[in-house]
């Protein structure tokens, strides 16, 4: 039995990226509002903390103090991915989903880059040492994953 290809439309391909800068945004708004800089706040304890920082560099800190070249970085991704979104009417569920997310978590982070300077991070796990993250970044590796799942199907034939 031939499984149904499903597919999403470019429409809800930026639906989906403007729910993920919404949350994006809320929850950095939160964070300003109710944490105070550096100061952690067990929220799961012995998994995840809340600690607000102000990250004017990349993911595990590369690019420290590269706001400027970061915020033009994030400009053409998102102009480049919404070309990609923009260039067919429907998209594959798992690449409409990887460029959905990929858009929302660079546009979230470019949004704080070119607003305030530096990316508002305040997500910690404890039990690794990992770098301190947000609902951006979350978005942009479900945007890596959904990629990863799509190159699988194609591979093996499972659209």
């Amino acid at each position: 039995m031939k499984r149904s290809h499903r597919s999403l439309g470019r429409g809800s391909l930026l639906l989906i990226s403007a729910l993920m800068v919404i949350l994006d945004q809320w929850s950095k708004y939160w964070a300003h509002s109710t944490l105070i800089l550096g100061r952690p706040v067990s929220f799961i304890p012995g998994f995840l903390q809340l600690r607000l920082v102000q990250n004017s560099g990349a993911a595990f800190s590369l690019f420290t103090d590269s706001t400027l070249w970061l915020g033009v970085l994030s400009l053409l991704v998102t102009l480049g991915v919404t070309g990609w979104i923009w260039s067919q009417p429907k998209r594959g569920l798992w690449m409409g989903l990887a460029l959905a997310f990929l858009l929302g978590g660079t546009l979230g982070n470019g949004i704080d880059r070119w607003r305030l300077g530096y990316v508002t991070d305040f997500l910690e796990l404890i039990p690794i040492n990992f770098p301190i993250f947000n609902w951006a970044d979350v978005v942009i590796n479900l945007a890596v994953i959904s990629f990863a799942i799509d190159a699988f199907h194609e591979r093996h034939g499972n659209a």
